[in-house]
């Protein structure tokens, strides 16, 4: 399912008249999500999963084709972890 798709199953199950309305929802949820994982705070949200920032030392890593010892600089990413009761459900 793309966000299109996402938007319409938003739409449906909440009794949205328009799909404006419908995108207003959904894109309010992303932003709010990345926001707060930008401050470096966490999302859980019980029962589907938890959001989360992740810091990544910096590390030695190898250049695949030459086999050159590169330098990987320290990143953060975001990271999922799907709760029980999603996990259960996609079983």
């Amino acid at each position: 399912m793309k966000k299109d798709g996402l938007v319409e199953a938003v739409m449906n199950a909440a009794g949205l008249e328009t799909k404006k309305q419908s995108q207003e929802v959904v894109d309010a949820l992303f932003d709010t999500i990345v926001k707060t994982l930008a401050k470096g705070e966490e999302v859980n949200i019980t029962g589907f999963g938890a959001f989360r920032v992740v810091k990544r030392a910096a590390r030695m890593g190898i250049n695949p084709k030459t086999q050159e010892k590169i330098q990987i600089a320290a990143s953060i990413k975001p990271k999922f972890k799907a709760g029980k009761v999603f996990k259960e459900a996609v079983k």
